[in-house]
């Protein structure tokens, strides 16, 4: 079977490669006086995350789904001495370090690593203050932030592969980031993909890079079908994003018709499209209860010339959109936590409706949402429990922990 390059045309087609990273050092860098900024709301235990990761990945493995690692594939990407010296450099421009010695002290820290995976481990866990002594002159700035314990930030965040870029058809969204704190994850996937030997020779097309002036986050990106895209207008992706999103992809020969614009509250219960809203089989959707509607949904259809496309606003019900524009009579909504109450918000501040498909009715899901997993059961979806104490600390379910790369195009039933 030829799997060279990406594909994506569904939420659902069989999973054939998928990426994800297995969670590192940057864990135990987490204070709890650095939460906020590193946009964690508790400490997940490592070593105990690492086993539930690793039973994460083995499900996959178990089930024909080829497992690459963001880690592995970057260090792969700089073995070019020449594209390594270009990525550090670029690395530690973003890395918020404003005292210029300091930059070169930090540059000859990276350049030290003969390895280069150790090298992008401690890229990925940070500096600490203490790991590399000043030898230059220190400025203003860097006198005032003596009292700050890391020189470069970790990168907690990275064991969420969804977010810094999106598979869309045969390319990817190359996302902005909404925060600091996350931004600099996005320079490993534009490496990857522009100069990995898995992904260089397929040419892959960027519907949007980083380098753009508006927010858009993987996790507010659906691909409901080889027709239609849908994509969350919030609190990580801004609508001008994804007008720019639609104006390249709709000026290529993919086959995609329609992207729906969902607005949705901007806040961190809904943080993403996906922690409120995914498809488990034709027709069949986990969600968050509060997501049913009516909504405002935005449709940008695909115009006669290449890149132009009209917009439509409606206010709807989240079946009745569903249905439309997926061509599916019988929508099913299945609740996170059967409804509204106790149930519900326990298991949703735990993604109980972040679910992923690795093919048609057969999902993963995290084992500790019990109450939304009997249902998903009864309706005949096939589940594969994660363990789930520490991941799930970090807000994210199994479809923020993965980011697919090639699916099967599905057959409609």
């Amino acid at each position: 079977m030829d799997l060279n390059g990406l594909q994506i045309y569904s939420e659902i087609g069989k999973l054939r490669r998928v990426l994800l990273h297995r969670p590192g050092e940057e864990i135990e860098n987490l204070t709890p006086d650095l939460m906020e900024r590193l946009l964690f709301d508790d400490i997940p235990y490592l070593k105990v995350a690492r086993e539930e990761h690793d039973a994460f990945a083995s499900i996959f493995t178990r089930n024909g789904v080829e497992v690459l690692y963001l880690e592995d594939l970057i260090s792969e990407t700089l073995e070019d001495s020449g594209l390594k010296e270009v990525f550090v450099d670029a690395f530690i421009a973003e890395a918020g370090i404003k005292n210029r010695y300091r930059m070169e002290e930090v540059k000859a820290f990276y350049q030290s690593y003969d390895d280069n995976r150790k090298m992008i481990d401690k890229m990925m866990s940070g500096i600490r203050r203490e790991e590399v002594k000043p030898t230059g002159l220190r400025s203003l700035a860097a006198m005032v932030e003596l009292d700050y314990p890391f020189i470069v930030d970790p990168m907690p965040n990275l064991y969420f592969t969804r977010d810094p870029f999106a598979t869309i058809g045969t390319g990817i969204s190359l996302n902005k980031m909404r925060t600091v704190t996350r931004s600099r994850e996005t320079i490993f996937s534009k490496y990857i993909f522009k100069y990995h030997p898995y992904f260089k020779n397929a040419e892959v097309p960027f519907w949007y890079d980083r380098d753009q002036k508006n927010a858009i986050e993987g996790g507010d990106i659906l691909v409901l079908s080889d027709k239609v895209i849908a994509v969350g207008i919030s609190q990580r992706t801004d609508a001008d994003a994804i007008e720019l999103l639609a104006k390249n992809i709709f000026s290529d020969g993919q086959p995609f018709e329609t992207i729906l614009a969902f607005d949705i509250p901007k806040t961190r219960a809904f943080m993403h499209l996906d922690t409120v809203f995914t498809m488990v089989d034709f027709g069949i959707f986990t969600i968050h209860p509060e997501i049913e509607g009516p909504l405002t949904v935005y449709s940008l259809t695909r115009g006669e010339s290449p890149g132009q496309y009209k917009i439509e606003r409606e206010i709807q019900n989240l079946d009745v959109i569903l249905s439309k524009y997926l061509d599916i009579d019988n929508i099913k909504l299945i609740r996170c936590g059967g409804k509204k109450g106790i149930d519900a918000g326990r298991e949703q501040w735990n993604d109980g409706s972040n679910t992923l498909a690795i093919s048609p009715g057969e999902v993963l899901v995290y084992s500790r949402n019990h109450v939304t997993n009997r249902l998903l059961e009864s309706e005949g979806i096939k589940l594969h429990e994660v363990p789930s104490s520490e991941l799930s600390r970090g807000r994210g379910g199994p479809r923020c922990m993965s980011m697919p790369l090639y699916r099967d195009k599905i057959i409609r039933k």
